[in-house]
């Protein structure tokens, strides 16, 4: 084959482009209406009759569901309770030692009271003794005078009374044998400064009521220089005790307790501290 001569072309002939636009168009409504059709097919579509059932909890779940929720309550009724309890336990705690205290206070103050009461008893006791001692040394020394001059005036002693003095003495005298009460002023009961009030009141004397201040209304005289018609105090001037009267003869009359009653006894017998001259 010469070079030149005519190599027939593969490629195909060119189409003409008014079929080619043809083509194309027809292909594009095609499509067109496709897509037509498509978006308005649901509207067109038959309604669905089918039901899809879900499934359904069983009896068992709905029971265990139940279950745990009481056992949840109950765990924080539980709790609850617990803690209350706790509260409480913890109120009574500190009340018990709120009074547990008060306890301890109160018998510690009860131990100071009875330790403070012991020694001041203890102090009463001593002063007690020391003034029972000076009473007797001061009795001894009064007897012992008493005793060395009424040995020699015996006699003459009761006699020698007169006057508004031997009144006081007949009417002490008249008492003796009376019973002693407390308080009493006769005429048939007597303490022992209610008997020396009335024996002086009988003369028109008038003494005051209780023996502390009979042991300072008159003059005070030594034991050794007694007359008859002296009152005699037992203890202390202004703090006296007991009270009688000097009859003479070295005795006197009084009203000593509930066991003997109004006595006439000798000095002797209950040494006097001291005495008075109201007459």
């Amino acid at each position: 084959m010469s070079h030149t001569a005519h190599i027939p072309s593969h490629r195909k002939p060119r189409r003409n482009a008014p079929k080619t636009a043809l083509r194309a168009g027809v292909a594009g409504g095609v499509l067109s209406t496709i897509a037509v059709a498509g978006a308005a097919g649901p509207a067109q579509a038959e309604p669905v009759t089918q039901t899809i059932e879900m499934p359904t909890i069983t009896a068992g779940l709905s029971t265990a569901v139940a279950a745990s929720a009481q056992a949840t309550q109950q765990v924080a009724q539980d709790l609850q309770t617990q803690a209350q309890e706790d509260a409480a336990a913890a109120t009574a705690a500190k009340t018990a030692k709120k009074a547990k205290a008060e306890a301890v206070r109160k018998a510690e103050a009860k131990k100071k009271a009875e330790a403070a009461a012991k020694a001041k008893a203890e102090a009463a006791a001593q002063r007690a003794s020391r003034s029972a001692v000076r009473t007797t040394l001061s009795a001894t020394s009064g007897s012992t005078a008493v005793a060395s001059t009424s040995s020699s005036s015996s006699s003459s002693s009761s006699s020698s009374a007169t006057g508004s003095a031997a009144s006081v003495i007949a009417f002490v005298k008249a008492q003796v044998g009376d019973a002693y009460v407390s308080g009493g002023t006769g005429p048939n009961s007597w303490d022992c400064s209610g008997l020396v009030q009335a024996a002086f009141r009988s003369v028109g004397v008038d003494l005051p009521r209780v023996s502390q201040a009979q042991s300072t209304a008159g003059t005070q005289v030594s034991l050794s220089n007694l007359q008859p018609g002296d009152i005699l105090y037992w203890g202390g001037a202004g703090s006296a005790y007991h009270v009688g009267v000097y009859v003479g003869g070295g005795e006197f009359v009084g009203a000593q307790n509930s066991s003997t009653g109004v006595v006439q006894r000798p000095l002797s017998y209950d040494p006097p501290s001291g005495a008075v001259r109201v007459l």
